[in-house]
């Protein structure tokens, strides 16, 4: 019975053991999570903050705050996440601590039962005289090896109930400390909450300014997307006679996709193959509009259709080929703008609003190296650079290709 109880006791031990290990990476996904966050709010605030307008521009300081809003909800919700299970981390280990302590005091018991017998073995049969009175030397030898058995047996236990007692202080100790943890992520979450509701309440304030005047702001919105509409077709259009020229040279016009050599086609491959693992267009940055159709952040009447992200970054800031490939195009766009395609196969990444280009059609370039110098708005003091991804001529998702967008 006894040994069977140890059985379920290991068995028990080991179980909660990987449980825990499980729980406890859990726990630093959520933890690396939230430290992130924390870094990207510090980061927007102070790229928002150090943003110098020459002129006022409302739709800017409600993008700004629409910004800031984000960047801490999702602090609110990682903290919250976190906060959960090192909740249930808590429960768990005063569960584990309150059957340790059973464990102890019968294990201790035990211990004092057996200390106790000897005693009384001792007194009333002297050892010697219980090796003596064995009947043939056979018997007297298992004898002497079980005395020695149960010692070193009792030693052991001791022992053990000394290592329990250090490892329950240690969880005792380690409890305490999740329990300041918990309580120093509530605070922070009270006060990134606190912040929330004033920056909540400024855009409300900012938002009845801009609602007196929103036609005024929807047709300057509505004039952004027409421009925005207008790049994409020439970008498209590049594309399609780049596509076009390499079916001409392989003597295959039947096809709407570009026909590659078994280079370009590694290439493409290998290209694919770090789907979710390319590096971001810029060294550091936010995502400040994503790909697909959606509501304008602030006038809510207009609707904007994507054809890839928007990252704000930092003044001076360089944009950097996200693999190898070739330029296949540098386009001027309005304004003195410009922007850079590259080839990857059959893959063409785009990235507009330079001010400068350090690449010239046809040069071969390397993963993460420098394309040109991001624009900066002298109105907004925004520094964004627009970024597009596509299969032949179909736009896709950036944020399915690059790491942790």
């Amino acid at each position: 019975m006894r040994l069977c109880i140890k059985y379920l006791l290991c068995s028990l031990l080991i179980l909660t053991t990987v449980q825990t290990r499980a729980q406890k990476t859990k726990r630093q996904r959520l933890e690396a999570r939230r430290v992130q966050l924390q870094k990207d709010k510090v980061y927007i605030n102070a790229l928002l903050s150090n943003n110098r307008r020459k002129e006022k521009n409302l739709l800017s300081d409600l993008k700004d705050i629409a910004d800031k809003i984000s960047i801490n909800k999702a602090l609110i919700t990682a903290i919250t996440q976190e906060s959960k299970e090192l909740g249930n981390d808590i429960y768990r280990n005063q569960l584990e601590i309150n059957q340790r302590t059973r464990d102890l005091a019968l294990l201790k018991e035990d211990y004092a039962d057996r200390i106790f017998q000897s005693y009384k073995s001792r007194s009333q049969n002297n050892r010697l005289m219980f090796l003596l009175s064995s009947k043939h030397f056979l018997q007297a030898y298992k004898r002497f090896q079980y005395m020695k058995q149960y010692n070193a047996f009792r030693k052991k236990q001791g022992e053990a109930i000394v290592e329990k007692t250090l490892e329950l202080q240690r969880m005792t100790d380690s409890l305490q400390v999740k329990k300041g943890q918990k309580q120093d992520l509530l605070q922070e979450k009270k006060a990134t909450q606190t912040s929330v509701e004033k920056a909540q309440k400024n855009q409300q304030d900012l938002l009845r300014k801009v609602k007196r005047k929103e036609s005024k702001y929807k047709k300057q919105i509505q004039g952004f997307i027409k421009e925005e509409r207008r790049i994409n077709k020439q970008i498209d259009k590049i594309i399609r006679e780049a596509i076009a020229a390499s079916n001409k040279k392989s003597g295959n016009t039947s096809t709407n996709t570009f026909v590659l050599t078994a280079e370009a086609k590694a290439l493409a491959s290998k290209f694919t193959s770090n789907k979710g693992k390319l590096p971001w267009p810029v060294e550091k940055g936010y995502v400040s509009m994503f790909y697909g159709k959606q509501r304008h952040p602030v006038v809510r009447s207009a609707t904007i259709q994507s054809n890839g992200v928007r990252i704000t970054t930092h003044k001076s800031s360089e944009a950097r080929a996200v693999f190898n490939g070739t330029v296949l195009a540098v386009q001027v766009i309005p304004g003195n703008k410009k922007a850079v395609l590259i080839q990857h196969g059959n893959y063409i990444t785009v990235y507009k609003n330079l001010a400068a280009v350090y690449v010239t059609q046809g040069e071969k370039v390397l993963t993460k190296q420098a394309l040109g110098t991001v624009f900066t708005d002298k109105i907004t003091g925004k520094t964004i650079l627009g970024f597009m991804l596509t299969n032949n001529s179909r736009t896709e998702n950036p944020v399915h290709w690059i790491y942790k967008m």
